[in-house]
């Protein structure tokens, strides 16, 4: 069954998503429309390519995910699609496409007039119909020709030396834990064995496993799921607790061994 993910900030409480999917599900009853999350912060471009960066591969290849973030802006330049790892991403030209990885997709294409209309609900009226043709077989060039180039945003980069890795927080979940842009195979690459984690006030010369090998209480680093650097506390609000928030400093200090 043809799989098409929906991630957006429209939130549960008004009539908007249902109105997608009703829109998906007119053309196509046999699709199977799969949340991702509708909960994202509103107009976070970032938060909204974070989320869908770090799930889609989990995926069956070919599957369609829509992503719909702030469509009717002015710095929206029409709407496209893209084929990424063997999937499609259809969203607004308006650089979130362009967060979901640092590699350039193999396909652009860019809607055609013919299949882009004037709209208050674009997602509804000119997403909703592409994601429901392509999921059910045809083709991204049937809705318009190639583009050279996405339009681009500039995430935020960590920066790393054989002295120190300084990074940044770039999201705080749902339990207050800080997940930095630092990334293992840096991480791994630099270490020589000895090193200092330094965040807010607080420093650690540990990794853990998890979130529960420390008491609850104390601090935690680990490398996640996704591979990147999370910090917090232990049954509590890391980001309240230790005064962070997105973008606050993470710092890595790296120890020479002695000759």
């Amino acid at each position: 069954m043809a799989l098409i993910t929906f991630t957006s900030d429209f939130g549960l409480g008004d009539f908007y998503v249902p109105a997608v999917k009703a829109r998906i599900l007119s053309i196509n009853p046999q699709l199977n429309v799969v949340d991702v999350s509708h909960q994202i912060d509103p107009y976070d471009l970032a938060h909204a390519a974070f989320v869908l960066k770090s799930v889609y591969k989990e995926f069956p290849k070919g599957t369609v995910h829509l992503l719909a973030m702030n469509s009717t802006s002015a710095n929206t330049d029409g709407y496209v699609g893209i084929k990424l790892d063997e999937h499609i991403f259809l969203g607004p030209n308006n650089g979130v496409l362009s967060l979901l990885s640092d590699v350039d997709p193999g396909i652009v294409v860019r809607f055609s007039e013919a299949h882009v209309r004037a709209s208050t609900f674009p997602v509804k009226d000119v997403l909703a119909p592409i994601a429901a043709k392509v999921a059910s077989g045809m083709d991204l060039h049937d809705f318009g020709s190639p583009l050279p180039q996405l339009k681009k945003m500039i995430p935020r980069q960590f920066k790393a030396s054989r002295k120190q890795i300084i990074g940044h927080v770039i999201r705080v979940d749902n339990y207050g834990n800080l997940i930095t842009n630092i990334t293992r195979d840096v991480f791994e690459k630099l270490n020589p064995g000895k090193f200092s984690l330094e965040f807010g006030r607080e420093s650690l010369q540990t990794l853990h496993q998890t979130y529960d090998n420390v008491e609850a209480g104390d601090c935690f680093a680990f490398f996640n799921s996704v591979d990147l650097l999370e910090i917090g506390i232990n049954q509590g609000h890391g980001a309240d607790l230790l005064g962070l928030r997105h973008d606050s400093p993470v710092f890595i200090h790296f120890d020479s061994p002695t000759a």
